[in-house]
């Protein structure tokens, strides 16, 4: 099977979109999908930083949504042709974790997203040479026209909603919105300091103000501030001096009881520390790259700090829950999304680092509008 793919073949140079075939026909518990858009992650970009650990040439893209045309023989009948379904991360389904209800967690979770893939060995892309490209990134590659996904990643959704704006559900949305809504469990009353208003702070901030929470938003940029007031936070801005104690003051005097950093930040990291009350949590889901030095003072008094993968989100339970909030005006995620046609993959990347844009989806050909 022959089909358009954005395939990144260095860590400097463009995507490129080219010819690439799929050498076989879904295995038990694969489906195939057609991609009616994939939102662009910065996780997605990260693999030009990697060092050489993202194996390339590769197809990139781990926010897919689209529709199922073929399954393979299983016992998975939850899944079927037709399906409308947004994809999410790979997990094994079978160790400590996964069974726990944490596939966040999964054992398996680098080798299955990052590393190359499930060990059954799916079958690689190859180019238009024939030379096989890096397995599947996040069990999709679905910078594409179509992905061949584990069923295990899909998660049905109704035929009627705009199918290609939903793939940014299944990480970075999912990611913000799980951290409020699952790791802190979040509710009316409860106060929250969100450093960063990219895609998963933005999240975050909806899914707080869908919870009833009163939350700070940080950020450098004022229309990322803008729409963080747009979605119910105060907006405040990164380079204020004495920030922490400004948080403090807007939720109520003793602190924040939650605060979640997209950035990665060490100096922000320490104010959002200095920020929390007494027992406060923060919580981490940009991964660091160096040390993270931490100032006297700020883990005392019961405060605690830890990272959060994929919002501790069990997809099949969460997306569903995202889109009835969506549904009834609580968590408006279109209002970020801007589409671009696959072969403007570049153009998408470069506004997304511009900050022209919070979410960019890409659509394939015949999909664009």
């Amino acid at each position: 099977m022959r089909f358009q793919a954005a395939v990144l073949r260095s860590y400097g140079d463009p995507f490129a979109v080219e010819e690439v075939t799929l050498p076989a026909e879904p295995a038990a518990g694969e489906i195939l999908v057609e991609i009616a858009g994939c939102g662009m992650c910065r996780t997605d970009l990260a693999v030009r930083r990697s060092a050489g650990s993202s194996p390339l040439p590769a197809v990139l893209g781990h926010e897919g949504s689209g529709v199922v045309v073929r399954t393979g023989a299983g016992p998975d009948a939850a899944i079927g042709v037709g399906d409308h379904v947004v994809l999410s991360f790979d997990s094994c389904g079978h160790c400590r974790n996964c069974r726990g209800a944490a596939p966040a967690y999964c054992e398996s979770f680098a080798s299955l997203n990052l590393f190359g893939g499930r060990e059954e060995g799916a079958p690689p892309l190859t180019d238009a040479a024939g030379e096989a490209l890096a397995p599947r990134w996040f069990g999709q590659s679905s910078f594409a026209e179509y992905a061949l996904v584990p069923a295990r990643n899909a998660v049905r959704v109704d035929p009627g909603l705009p199918l290609e704006l939903l793939g940014p559900l299944g990480c970075g949305f999912l990611t913000g919105a799980g951290a409020v809504l699952n790791t802190f469990a979040v509710g009316p009353g409860d106060t929250l300091a969100v450093f960063g208003a990219g895609a998963v702070g933005l999240a975050a901030v909806m899914a707080a103000t869908a919870a009833g929470a009163l939350t700070v938003a940080v950020d450098r940029h004022p229309r990322r501030l803008a729409l963080a007031a747009r979605f119910g936070a105060i907006p405040l801005p990164a380079a204020t001096t004495g920030l922490a104690e400004r948080i403090r003051q807007l939720t109520g005097g003793g602190g924040a009881q939650y605060a979640l950093d997209t950035t990665a930040c060490a100096l922000l990291i320490n104010d959002a520390l200095r920020a929390l009350r007494p027992t406060g949590s923060l919580g981490l889901v940009a991964r660091l790259h160096t040390a993270l030095p931490l100032e006297p003072g700020t883990l005392d008094r019961g405060r605690s700090i830890r990272h959060i993968c994929e919002g501790d989100a069990v997809p099949a339970l969460l997306i569903p829950l995202l889109i009835r909030l969506w549904q009834t005006g609580r968590f408006p995620f279109d209002q970020l999304v801007r589409t671009y046609p696959l072969a403007d993959i570049n153009e998408a990347e470069r506004d997304c680092d511009a900050g022209r844009v919070v979410k960019p989806v890409l659509l394939p050909p015949g999909r664009s509008r």
